[in-house]
C-alpha cells in the first residue's frame, strides 16, 4: 500500500480530473447571484460532504464492492449502536454547541431561521456537519466491524436519518397524538416536529437527536412538549389564520410549473427563466397537467405578511394555453368561482384576479362573478387600474405620440383615454372601426382628435414609444424606428429582437419595505417585486375600499390608485431601474480593470431626460486616476453631423479600434444618446458596500466637474 499523501487525490477521476476546474467555474458563475440567495439555497452542502466521504471510503476499502444487499443482523446492530452511541453523542455535542463560545461562532447559523423548514436541517456550519457525519457513520461502521454490513443498511440508515432530521424541522405536525395516548412510552423513542420546534423557539431544552429519552435523562425536556403536540395534532388541517388578501394566479407553462416554491425552493428564490437542465422533467410536468385537468382544485403556493396582514397566492390548476381552448372556458370559470366562494367563506377581504383569470373574453374582467354572486362579502378586483398607472408613469412627460397595440383591450382603452386627455397623440392599432369609435366617443370632444386608428404596423415607423398589448413578432418589431422603446402589458412578455431598441418588462411594483416572509419570486420578477395587478389588490386591501374593481377600468381613478400605492410605500419597479442596476454592475466590473485606456461609459436611455449628453472618461493606467471630459454640447442636425461633432469632442479617433466601434455604435443608436453618469452608479454601489470609499470619492469629484 502506498504511503500517505503519495498519490494525487484526483487520480481517481482518471481522464475526468479536469472537472476539478469546475469548482472555480461554478464560483465565477455563482458570484453573480450570490447577493440574492439565502442561506437555505445551500441545502445541498451536507449532501456533497457525505458524497465525498462515501467516495473516499469506497476508494480506501475496495471490499465494499462485494457487500451483500441485505443483512437483518446488521440492521439490528445499527439500531443498537444508534441508541447506545449516536444518540448520547449528539445530545452531548448539541448541548456543547449551545454554550456561548460555540454558539456565537458556529451554531447561530442553524438558529438563524425564524421559521424552520425541512431544509433548515442542513443549514449549519462545516464543523457541525463534520461532527454530524461522525454521528451518522458510527452505527454503519460498527455493523461492518462485526461483519454484518450491507448495502441496504448504508442507504436505509442514511435516508432515514436525513428524513427524520427534515421531519423535525418541517414545522408541520403530522404525527397523530392518538399514537402516544395509546402507548405513552413511544413519545420517549421518537420526537415530533412540535417537540423540536420548541427547541428553536426557546433554545434551552429538547436537545436530543431523535429520542426525547435523553432529554428526560439530562433534565432538559420541555414541559410543554406533550401538551403542545396534542394541541397541534388536534388543530391539524384547520386554518390557523384567515388571509386578508388573496392573489389568484394560474400556471403559465410547463417549464414555469417547476418554479413552484414547494418543488425547488432554491430555484423559486430566483426570478424564473427557462433552465435547460430541467427539460427532461417536462413529461412529468405534462402528466401532472393532465391529472390536474381531470381532477383538482385551487391550492395555495406562497404567502407573506404585510403590516400584520396575511397575504396568500392561490393558483388555479390550469396552464396558460388552456385559457385559449374553447371547451375549457366553462371549467376555468367554475374553478375561479369556487375560489371566490371559498375566500368569501373564510372571511378574506380582497381577492385579486391575475393575468388570464380576468380575461375579458372569459369572464368580462370578473364581471360575471360579481353579477352572479351579489351577496359576496369579499371584494373581487382585477388590479388593472394600478397596472395602467404604472405603464403611464413610465412614459416620459415630453412624449407627444405613442403607438398602442391591443388598443381595444381593457388596459389599452384606459391608456388611450388617459393619454389623449394629456394631449398625447395615440396611434391605436385595431382592425375594428366599431370598437375604435366606441372608445373615441368616451373621450371629451376636444380630446377625440388625439385618438387615431391605424391598421398596420408600418404606421408607427416614426414613433419611438410603443406600448405593446399583444404579442408581436420580429417582423412586426422591425417597423419600429431605431432607438424606440417597447413598453408592454402582454403575458408572456414579448421577446426582444431589436438590439437598437430598448424593451420594458411587465408592469411591476416593489412591495413596501416592512413586508415579511417573501421567500420566492413571482414569475420573472425579483424577490419582493410583484406584478402591478397583484400590487393593485394589495392597495385595495390596505385602503379598505368596499367596491369591486371589475370590468372596464375607471380612468378617473388611475391617479387616485397611483397615489394610494405610493402612500403605502409601494415603489414602481420600472425596466429602466432594472437596466440601471445591471449596467451599474458592469461599469463597476469594468473600472476594476487596470489595463484600459478609455472607458466610454455611454448608455442610451431613450427616455432618461430632456437633454442630449454624452460623456467619455479617459482613464489612463489605473482606475483610480479618473479625469472627466467636458460634457458634450447638444448638437442639432442629422445623425452624420452629430456623429462628426461627437467624434471631435469625445476623441473617438484616439481610441483603440475596439473602443471606437463601441462608442460609434452607441452614438448611432438614437437621436438622443444619453450619458449614464458614473457618479449615480457609484453612489448606489457604494451604499451597497460594493465599491471602496476611495473610488466613490473619485466619482463624486468627477460628477462635480460635470455640474
Amino acid at each position: 500500500m502506498a504511503a500517505p499523501l503519495f498519490a494525487w487525490p484526483w487520480e481517481i477521476l482518471g481522464n475526468y480530473k479536469i472537472a476539478v476546474y469546475g469548482v472555480f467555474l461554478a464560483k465565477a458563475m455563482y458570484s453573480r447571484y450570490e447577493e440574492e440567495s439565502t442561506t437555505h439555497t445551500n441545502w445541498d452542502n451536507f449532501i456533497i460532504l457525505q458524497a465525498i466521504v462515501a467516495a473516499l471510503v469506497v476508494y480506501m476499502f475496495p471490499t465494499f464492492e462485494t457487500l451483500s444487499v441485505w443483512n437483518k443482523n446488521g440492521i439490528t446492530a445499527a439500531i443498537a449502536l444508534h441508541v447506545a452511541i449516536s444518540e448520547p453523542l449528539f445530545y452531548s455535542l448539541h448541548r456543547c454547541f449551545h454554550g456561548d463560545y460555540l454558539f456565537t461562532r458556529y451554531h447561530w447559523l442553524h438558529h438563524s431561521s425564524p421559521v424552520t423548514q425541512p431544509l433548515t436541517a442542513g443549514n449549519a456550519s462545516f464543523l457541525e456537519h463534520l461532527l454530524l457525519t461522525v454521528v451518522v457513520a458510527l452505527p454503519i461502521i460498527g455493523s461492518f466491524v462485526i461483519g454484518h454490513g450491507s448495502i441496504s443498511l448504508i442507504y436505509g440508515y442514511i435516508l432515514l436519518f436525513d428524513f427524520l432530521r427534515c421531519l423535525g424541522h418541517s414545522n408541520v405536525e403530522i404525527i397523530p397524538h392518538q399514537i402516544f395516548d395509546a402507548a405513552p412510552f413511544l413519545r420517549y423513542l421518537l420526537y415530533t416536529p412540535t417537540y423540536h420546534s420548541l427547541h428553536h423557539t426557546e433554545m434551552d431544552s429538547n436537545y436530543c437527536l431523535f429520542m426525547p429519552l435523553f432529554d428526560a435523562l439530562g433534565n432538559t425536556l420541555n414541559r410543554k412538549s406533550w401538551d403542545d403536540h396534542r394541541k397541534n395534532s388536534l388543530n391539524s388541517g384547520i386554518n390557523g389564520r384567515v388571509p386578508d388578501f388573496v392573489f389568484l394566479a394560474h400556471i403559465v407553462d410547463m417549464s414555469s410549473a417547476m418554479h413552484a416554491p414547494f418543488l425547488l425552493r432554491s430555484m423559486a428564490s430566483l426570478p424564473f427563466y427557462t433552465r435547460f437542465y430541467l427539460m427532461p422533467l417536462l413529461p412529468v410536468s405534462f402528466a401532472v397537467m393532465l391529472i390536474m385537468w381531470a381532477k383538482s382544485k385551487t391550492f395555495m403556493v406562497s404567502f407573506y405578511y404585510l403590516r400584520n396582514r396575511l397575504h396568500q397566492t392561490w393558483v388555479v390548476p390550469r396552464f396558460g394555453f388552456q385559457y385559449f381552448v374553447p371547451f375549457a372556458a366553462e371549467g376555468i370559470n367554475k374553478q375561479i368561482e369556487a375560489a371566490i366562494l371559498r375566500a368569501d367563506r373564510l372571511g378574506v377581504k380582497v381577492i385579486s384576479l391575475a393575468a388570464l383569470n380576468k380575461n375579458e373574453g372569459l369572464n368580462g374582467g370578473g364581471t360575471i362573478f360579481v353579477n352572479k354572486l351579489p351577496e359576496l362579502k369579499v371584494r373581487v378586483v382585477h388590479g388593472n387600474t394600478l397596472t395602467a398607472a404604472v405603464i403611464l408613469h413610465e412614459i416620459p412627460e415630453d412624449v407627444s405620440e405613442v403607438f398602442l397595440t391591443g388598443a381595444t383591450s381593457k388596459l389599452g382603452r384606459a391608456i388611450a383615454l388617459y393619454l389623449c386627455r394629456k394631449g398625447v397623440r395615440v396611434l391605436m392599432l385595431t382592425l375594428s372601426t366599431e370598437r375604435f369609435r366606441k372608445i373615441q366617443k368616451e373621450a371629451a370632444a376636444e380630446c377625440q382628435k388625439y385618438l387615431v386608428q391605424v391598421t398596420k404596423y408600418q404606421a408607427a415607423q416614426n414613433c419611438k414609444t410603443w406600448i405593446v398589448g399583444k404579442w408581436i413578432t420580429s417582423r412586426e418589431q422591425s417597423f419600429a424606428p431605431c432607438g424606440a422603446h417597447f413598453h408592454q402589458f402582454v403575458v408572456p412578455p414579448t421577446k426582444p429582437f431589436r438590439r437598437d431598441c430598448t424593451y420594458g418588462d411587465l408592469a411591476a411594483m416593489r412591495l413596501p419595505e416592512d413586508v415579511q416572509g417573501v421567500g420566492s419570486c413571482e414569475y420573472t420578477m425579483e424577490r419582493g417585486v410583484v406584478h402591478a395587478c397583484h400590487a393593485g389588490g394589495v392597495v385595495h386591501s390596505l385602503e379598505g375600499w368596499s367596491h369591486h374593481e371589475v370590468g372596464a377600468i375607471d380612468v378617473d381613478r388611475i391617479d387616485l390608485v397611483w397615489e394610494a400605492a405610493l402612500k403605502h410605500g409601494e415603489v414602481s419597479f420600472t425596466p429602466i431601474e432594472r437596466k440601471e442596476k445591471k449596467l451599474a454592475e458592469e461599469v463597476n466590473a469594468y473600472l476594476k480593470c487596470d489595463t484600459y485606456m478609455y472607458a466610454p461609459l455611454v448608455m442610451d436611455f431613450a427616455y432618461d431626460g430632456a437633454t442630449t449628453a454624452s460623456l467619455v472618461e479617459p482613464c489612463r493606467g489605473n482606475a483610480e486616476t479618473l479625469s472627466v471630459c467636458d460634457q458634450m454640447e447638444e448638437t442639432a442636425g442629422d445623425d452624420e453631423h452629430r456623429l462628426s461633432s461627437s467624434r471631435e469632442i469625445m476623441g473617438v479617433n484616439a481610441l483603440n479600434p475596439v473602443r471606437r466601434i463601441v462608442v460609434e455604435h452607441s452614438l448611432l443608436q438614437s437621436e438622443r444618446v444619453k450619458q449614464h453618469i458614473v457618479h449615480k452608479n457609484y453612489r448606489s454601489l457604494s451604499a451597497a458596500g460594493k465599491v471602496s470609499q476611495q473610488k466613490s470619492k473619485v466619482a463624486d469629484r468627477a460628477h462635480t466637474q460635470l455640474t
